[in-house]
């Protein structure tokens, strides 16, 4: 499984899931590592005090409360407003054919995949969302 972390510039932060783990109460340590990313790679990101609109569509633990991250609210497991799962589809076609080794086969191939892609395509689905 692979949770991934991307605004309107490139992917911010992701992990990829060692086989066998899901996404339970205590991946959402996953938002701290986010947030210390959030701080290295947008530095603008701490002069607007460290605020941030997050869309999830499930309810975690209390670490958004922490980080002081604003959560933009839609209805549970809603199709329309979650961008990464079909903005990132085109991650499945590009994996279509592919037979990976290693776990570490999988992450090298994933860096390389979300280096290759430009801003233009975060920018893109990221700007959408409204129209949803």
């Amino acid at each position: 499984m692979l949770c991934v972390w991307w605004d309107q510039k490139s992917v911010i932060y992701y992990e990829l899931l060692k086989p066998g783990k899901t996404v339970n109460a205590h991946r959402y340590q996953q938002l701290i590592k986010l947030h210390h990313a959030l701080r290295e790679k947008r530095p603008h990101y701490r002069k607007r005090h460290d605020k941030l609109i997050f869309l999830h569509d499930n309810n975690g633990p209390n670490y958004l409360e922490i980080l002081n991250w604003e959560v933009l609210s839609h209805p549970a497991y809603s199709p329309d407003l979650a961008p990464s799962d079909y903005h990132l589809f085109s991650m499945g076609h590009a994996l279509a054919e592919r037979h990976f080794n290693s776990y570490e086969d999988v992450r090298k191939w994933l860096d390389e995949w979300f280096a290759s892609k430009d801003e233009e395509f975060f920018w893109r689905d990221i700007h959408k969302l409204p129209e949803r």
